[in-house]
């Protein structure tokens, strides 16, 4: 099938023109090219580079990814961590076969590095980077194929650039795993091997993310009408060994037979869920949040929909299929009451695309529709326009991320200093206070420090505690956890007088913090941290040489150690 999509479209874009005159439209080799299309070295490389980066100065953007991910991981590393209540075993909601899939990496890279966590953390980042680059290599490559080399070097420049994709790359997040599989499963449905499509849309939901399936409906169902057998068995058996490896899984961890997927759904859909209790946003929320880190790339995506007669012409039914997950996320998770950013990482891709196809067909907005080699001047100034928007685009990516890494990277800057000052007793303890949100995961706390203690900061929910080994480790159900957000008495440390070091955020506030009192701490070491609060809003969100420092506010992240006698 799609043999005989890029043959009428070679027959709608390239007979002889009817002038006497030779242009590049004439050249035969033209079709072959597109036939053949991008290499896969091109994306690898520009992919990998890019991964690269991301893993090695990607800051932590939601504490879900610390401690439902990081911190069991480090536990199942290091028999330490934070452990949230959706892993008791009396609620099980987060999947532990989910987790083993990434110590795949991390106990290697135990073994190999040691006591040195750090490098345990960013093996298992680059990890993630490595899968982002592999999808999304077969999502180019495919599109190259199916659609042509500039639809596909569009989509690569987006892939690579864009804010969103940036950093949702190397996030170690349920959603990010989604939108791996979804940048996969696409580009195998471009290349018409629609088994191996639902079989990684299985993958994709049971061992990533089970709300997404909304995501892979239409490729799924798309397949299972042109291919029924053999997708319908790839999908099955895929789905049947994925639950039944995380039934095990969940029931080695959790110590009874449950099932984490089957318990997330339940508490989410059929028992109502009480997401609320974690914050409300409007329904604009994801309009802002998507301009926010892909700025124009994002309207034009919104736009696809108004160029659909000439995108279906143009492209046909199969690139339509693959997009349409993203209106129909968009419009479901906008319904929710409780909206994260992380819950449009699945279809980050989709908006690169999206936005490509766009692009690409500026030029048909204005050509004769009865002549398809109208050179009018128009026409010319629509395919100048082209590379000039995707400049735009890619220039507003590039002074977004930059403006939240230099913005925004003190909080895992400042717990990399503290293996550098090791000359304390082993069994130190480290408080956080009002930052425990930002705590960047116990893999950049060195082995001297014995306990990290939350302080009373006055925040009225529940923390996250240690796993408890002495009431069964990841069989506990401890009797502070529930899942009503209520505070436990347990979760502070309330002399602080234990406290070795501190680690909190001094902003320019007419009030003083723990660490302004200098007869008690002193400043080992201080980042600084953008005020979001009292900076504006253009110059924190892009950055803009000279003017970033300039207009916008900073305080100081500070790690600070109590003064000795």
């Amino acid at each position: 099938m799609s043999q005989a999509i890029r043959q009428r479209r070679s027959q709608a874009s390239d007979p002889p023109s009817p002038s006497s005159s030779y242009s590049k439209l004439d050249k035969p080799a033209k079709s072959d090219d597109k036939d053949e299309g991008l290499k896969w070295a091109l994306p690898l490389v520009a992919l990998g580079l890019l991964r690269y980066v991301s893993a090695t100065s990607n800051i932590i953007h939601d504490c879900d990814e610390v401690f439902n991910y990081w911190e069991p991981l480090h536990y199942l590393l290091y028999k330490t961590g934070f452990q949230t209540w959706e892993y008791s075993s009396q609620f099980a909601l987060r999947s532990y076969l989910y987790l083993l899939f990434h110590e795949i990496v991390a106990r290697p890279a135990l073994w190999l590095f040691g006591d040195e966590k750090v490098r345990v953390f960013y093996a298992v980042r680059f990890f993630l980077g490595f899968l982002s680059v592999i999808t999304e290599t077969v999502l180019v490559v495919a599109l190259s194929r199916k659609y042509g080399k500039r639809l596909a070097s569009y989509t690569l420049a987006m892939l690579c650039l864009t804010s969103g994709c940036f950093f949702a790359s190397t996030s170690f997040l349920p959603s990010s795993f989604s939108m791996y599989a979804i940048s996969l499963a696409s580009g195998l449905f471009f290349l018409d091997k629609h088994a191996a499509a639902v079989a990684v849309s299985a993958i994709g939901v049971i061992l990533g993310w089970p709300f997404s399936i909304l995501v892979f409906l239409p490729v799924t169902l798309y397949s299972l009408y042109i291919k029924f057998k053999r997708a319908f068995i790839a999908g099955a058996v895929t789905s049947v060994i994925l639950l039944a490896l995380s039934a095990v899984t969940d029931y080695n961890y959790y110590g009874r037979w449950t099932s984490s997927v089957l318990n997330l759904l339940i508490y989410n859909v059929a028992g109502g869920g009480e997401s609320h209790l974690y914050g409300t946003e409007g329904p604009l929320f994801y309009l802002k949040n998507g301009f926010n880190n892909f700025n124009f790339c994002f309207v034009l995506a919104m736009l696809f929909l108004g160029f659909f007669p000439i995108v279906k012409k143009k492209y046909g039914r199969d690139l339509l299929i693959v997009i349409s997950p993203l209106y129909i996320w968009l419009a479901f998770m906008s319904l929710q009451p409780h909206k994260e950013e992380r819950f449009l990482y699945p279809i980050y891709p989709l908006i690169c695309v999206a936005a490509s196809a766009v692009i690409e067909t500026f030029p048909d907005l204005f050509r004769d529709k009865y002549d398809s080699f109208d050179t009018s001047m128009i026409v010319k100034v629509a395919k100048f326009l082209r590379p000039v928007v995707l400049s735009i685009i890619l220039y507003s990516s590039h002074a977004r991320t930059f403006s939240l890494i230099h913005g925004y990277s003190a909080p895992i800057e400042i717990y990399k200093i503290l293996e550098h000052h090791d000359d304390v007793a082993n069994g130190s303890v480290l408080c956080v206070g009002s930052e425990w949100h930002r705590y960047p995961s116990s893999f950049l706390v060195p082995d001297f420090v014995g306990h990290v203690r939350w302080i009373d900061d006055g925040f009225g929910g529940l923390l996250p505690f240690q796993f408890n080994s002495t009431l069964g480790g990841t069989a506990a159900a401890p009797p502070y956890f529930n899942n009503k957000n209520i505070a436990s008495e347990e979760q502070f440390l309330h002399d602080i007088n234990d406290c070795t070091f501190l680690v909190e955020l001094q902003l320019k506030r007419p009030y003083l913090t723990r660490g302004s009192d200098m007869s008690t701490w002193e400043t080992v070491a201080a980042l600084p941290y953008l005020d979001r609060e009292l900076s504006p809003a253009f110059y924190r969100s892009f950055f803009i040489p000279y003017l970033w420092q300039e207009k916008n506010v900073f305080g100081m992240y500070k790690l600070l150690r109590r003064v000795t006698n």
